[in-house]
This record gives C-alpha cells, structure tokens and sequence, in this order.
C-alpha cells in the first residue's frame, strides 16, 4: 500500500463538518487561504500539495454545508478552487497505486456532494487519471451505469454522480467512438459537449461544430459552444470565419474593454477600429459602454462619439476628462460635457455631489488647456435648461459658477 505522506495542514482544523454558519464571507476567506496554502507546498512539493488537495475536496463540502449559496458567491468560490486543486492533483509526480487512492477517496467524496458543491470536479476525471490506461480502467468500471443512466428508455435512465467521470475518462483514454455512440440519444449540452470534442478529437472538426450548433437550447452554455467552435476554427486556419461567427461572442468578458483587449488579441490582423465597430453593432443599445475601450486603444473621436449615442458611466466620463485636460484637452472637455450631460439627464450609479463638482473642475480645467472656457460655459447653460432629472440638483452646485443662480 502507497505510503501517505504526513504534513500538518492548517486548513484541515479549520474545515470540520458543519464548521461555518450561513454567512458566506468567513467561508470564502477560508477556502482562498486553503487553496493559497496548497498551491505554496506545490512550489516545492507537487505530491504533498496533491495529497493536500485531496483532503481538502474531501473535507470541503461537508464543512460548508450550512452556508447560505442564495447570492451564488460560495458557489463560484467552490467552483474556482476546484479547478485550481484538479489541476494540481492532476499535474502531480505520483505512483500508480498513490493516485487510484487519491482517485477513489475523491469519488466517494463526489458521490456524498449533496448540495451539490464539487460538481465540476469530475468534468476533470480524465485529466486527474493522468495516463490514457488509468483513465481507461476507471472508463470500464463506470461505463455500465452511465449507459444506464443515458439510457433512452424513461425507466432506466437516471442520475448517476459518475457519468461525467466515465465520459471524461473515455476522452482521455483516446476512446471516441465509443464515446460518442454513447451519447447518441442524449440532448444534455454539458454530456453532448464530450461527443463535439471527440469528434474534433478525430479531425472532424466542421461535424463537431455542425453538433455543437444543433445542441443550442435554453439550458445549453451559448458561451461554452461558440468558444469551442471558435477554437476548432482558428486550429483549422480559419482565423476569418472564426472571427466572424464566433469571434465577438466568444470572448465576451467581465468589462468592455477587456472584451475589446481580448478580440483585439487574438485577432491582430483585424484593425481595432474594425473590431470598435463590429463590437458595437454586436450590443446595440450599449453605444456608450465602449467609451472606455475607444479611448485606451486612442480612437478618441470615436470614443465621444460613442459616450453621446446612449447612457455612458459620468464617473468613467470625469476620470477621462481629469486624465487627458491637459495631453488632449479638447477631448478632456467632450468627455467632461458628455459627464456632465449624463449627470443633468439623471443617469449614474450612487452620485454624489463631489462626482458633479469633479465632473465640471476637470471640464473647466480642460477648457482653459483648450482656450474655450466661454465656450464651454455656454453649452453647460443650455444643458441646465433643460427640465430634466437631475437638472435641478446639477444647478444647485454650479449654477452660480455659471452665472445661473
């Protein structure tokens, strides 16, 4: 029997059945700290952090069972340390009988998941196998009960905690045609996913988009299939075609601009003004949200242009002005009157008056770089003419700079 090797987890004290509350906070600081602990050991002892993360998973769930996952803040937490350990445990240095331990203490943990919390965790089988062979073994021992459990027949078919397991161990093990029969009558997106990549596995790869297409539905990732088709396109040359079916939504990100970056990365033949563009035609009604994203890639008409056709953050407008009133006034003052406009029209998020006195010293600062301080003092009046929401409280804090009070 493999030999376990001992060391003195400060997580493991802090992971007890049941030891948080509801709140998530204290929860999720936990699991960071345990995650960050693991991945300090893997620095110089890969085997011990795997070991580490094992016991972590198994530990993980039944210590956090109690939280309150309403605002699904626990649950990305969970979901982000997972992956992260997977792929240490996956990456490890580790005798045979070492990991097929390591691999059936984390499936009884996966099997007594109630929440469930560490679901993800077996779309990661095959790559924790570590070796075609042990994937393929562990593909013989659940390959009955996952064809049970996609079985056509009502009253066969079922849950079965290992089907995701046994599919991630047939692609691993090099086993497509035996996957994909498997799969043949399922409509499940995130089990019908592992039949599009065995067959781009085989250089099928216009019949694993074809598949993936056909699989859309309401309870299908649409983001998950267009970066797959995306992806099997770009890997066959077909830069254009990818960039334009999938390439704009597929690498949709947390903010604008690094929705921009990312297109603008990995397609650097494509002018950035092109992708502006094709990006804002992609959300229409969103127009201002590029602002940001056009000035950093120094499309400054543009961006102005942008910040006027629809709603635009007035603090991220202020920041622009403040930056540029004295490198590129003329666009500090379009961006502080763009600010300005939307503060008049009632727009922003928790505004305050030192966002409004912010947003008109960075304009008028701007203007005097740009010698149009009169100028800019006339449109601010005709904008506080206007019987609009937040025109009154606007006034009320520099209309008498504008002559108005």
């Amino acid at each position: 029997m493999a030999k376990t090797k001992t060391h003195k987890w400060t997580f493991r004290a802090r992971f007890r059945r049941k030891a948080f509350g509801w709140q998530s906070p204290p929860a999720i600081k936990r699991i960071r700290e345990a995650v960050s602990e693991i991945k300090k050991i893997n620095r110089s002892d890969p085997e011990l952090a795997a070991e580490g993360a094992v016991l972590f998973i198994e530990k993980l769930s039944p210590a956090i069972e109690q939280v309150d996952s309403s605002s699904g803040a626990i649950g990305s937490a969970v979901f982000k340390a997972v992956e992260e350990l997977a792929n240490i445990i996956a990456r490890a240095p580790a005798e045979p009988q070492t990991r097929q331990q390591w691999l059936e203490r984390l499936f009884e943990a996966s099997a007594a998941d109630q929440i469930p919390y560490i679901e993800n965790l077996p779309e990661h089988w095959g790559a924790l196998c570590a070796s075609p062979e042990l994937a393929s073994r562990w593909a013989d021992e659940l390959i009955s009960a996952t064809r049970m459990a996609l079985s056509p027949d009502k009253s066969l078919r079922g849950h079965f905690h290992g089907t995701s397991a046994c599919l991630s161990s047939l692609y691993t093990a090099a086993r497509y045609d035996e996957l994909i029969e498997l799969l043949k009558d399922t409509t499940f997106w995130s089990y019908k996913r592992w039949a599009a990549i065995a067959l781009a596995a085989q250089g099928k790869k216009a019949e694993a988009i074809n598949l993936a297409e056909s699989s859309r539905s309401s309870w299908a990732s649409d983001l998950d299939i267009d970066q797959l088709c995306e992806q099997w396109l770009i890997s066959s040359g077909m830069l254009d075609e990818a960039y334009q079916r999938y390439g704009l939504a597929a690498n949709h990100a947390g903010t604008y601009t690094a929705w921009f970056r990312k297109v603008a990365k990995k397609y650097p033949d494509k002018k950035p003004s092109d992708i502006l563009h094709d990006l804002v035609a992609h959300t229409p009604g969103e127009e201002g949200k590029w602002f940001a994203a056009a000035k950093d890639a120094k499309m400054f008409d543009e961006a102005i242009v942008l910040a006027n056709r629809t709603p635009c953050s007035p603090q991220t407008l202020t920041r622009a002005a403040r930056d540029f009133q004295e490198k590129k006034p003329q666009f500090a003052v379009a961006a502080g009157l763009a600010a300005l406009r939307w503060l008049i029209e009632g727009y922003g998020y928790d505004i305050t008056s030192v966002d409004v006195m912010n947003a008109y010293s960075h304009t008028m600062s701007a203007a005097e770089h740009d010698n149009c301080v009169e100028q800019t003092k006339t449109h601010l009046r005709e904008l506080l003419t206007a019987d609009l929401p937040g025109q009154a409280f606007v006034k009320q804090l520099i209309g008498r700079q504008l002559g108005l009070a």
